[in-house]
């Protein structure tokens, strides 16, 4: 049962859309800040008073205004809190769209849900709050489909290494003079054209570009 609830959100449109979701699911008591900081001081005087909270709600990035803060990101709040109350749920409400980054949230620091702000993060957030309310871990469908597909083909170094430099731009035969000029191998035309025709075919695409940015997508890169 989840009936008391602390967000930090920067993004005043942000708050109040997740503000207007708290009152439609009728939770008890939820508290807003705008601060890392703030959230953390709202935590600790929730647990002196003998009410903790059931659920934190946190972006990953805050915009800085000037205001000094000691704890200045999501992911750093997350490790804060979990100390002094290990048993919180945590639903992350992030643009964050990195498998692996998200990925990681889940695995390194145990978090409960994630929800990405795009079109239908209202629907998403209202999701998510029904599996955080059985007991359950809410992970959106689309990035699990990324990661599986990510996970699905192995990237070696030297595959991370081409698809780098045609992310900066690079053509494909002077890719061949930067692998020759810094010693890797293979570093032929026929060889780089090769590898990227395999791992677009495996993955399913069929421009460079696409390959691009899937890898980016995915924390690959």
């Amino acid at each position: 049962m989840i009936d008391k609830v602390i967000i930090a959100e920067d993004q005043e449109s942000a708050n109040l859309s997740v503000q207007k979701i708290m009152d439609e699911l009728c939770i008890k008591q939820s508290d807003y800040v705008f601060y890392c900081d703030d959230a953390l001081t709202k935590v600790q005087l929730a647990i002196q008073n003998g009410q903790p909270y059931d659920l934190l709600i946190t972006d990953l990035s805050f915009e800085s205004d000037g205001t000094t803060q000691k704890i200045s990101g999501g992911a750093d709040l997350i490790r804060t809190v979990r100390k002094i109350q290990p048993e919180i749920m945590v639903l992350v409400f992030s643009a964050e769209t990195r498998p692996a980054i998200i990925d990681k949230l889940f695995k390194e620091d145990e978090i409960d849900a994630y929800v990405r702000k795009a079109r239908n993060d209202v629907k998403e957030l209202k999701l998510a709050f029904d599996a955080l309310s059985k007991g359950q871990q809410y992970y959106p469908r689309a990035l699990a489909q990324l990661l599986n597909q990510s996970n699905a083909y192995e990237f070696s170094e030297f595959d991370v290494n081409i698809i780098r430099l045609l992310s900066q731009g690079y053509q494909q035969n002077e890719i061949t003079g930067y692998l020759r000029k810094n010693n890797i191998k293979p570093s032929s035309l026929s060889s780089i054209e090769k590898r990227l025709n395999q791992i677009r075919e495996e993955l399913g695409f069929s421009k460079n570009e696409q390959l691009v940015l899937f890898c980016k997508e995915a924390g690959i890169l």
